[in-house]
């Protein structure tokens, strides 16, 4: 599930980069989605599939 989210939030970031649209909030998304990629690799949670 937080792989998925992850993902998502890339995807919108590289879409905003390449379209030029959404300003600073594409590269929050991008922040958040490392943040919650880090988060997750520290504390070794695993979601249960």
């Amino acid at each position: 599930m937080i792989y998925t989210l992850v993902s998502l939030l890339f995807f919108f970031w590289l879409v905003g980069l390449v379209a030029h649209v959404g300003g600073s909030f594409i590269h929050t998304l991008l922040v958040l989605a490392v943040a919650i990629f880090l988060f997750d690799m520290i504390t070794g949670r695993r979601s249960s599939v």
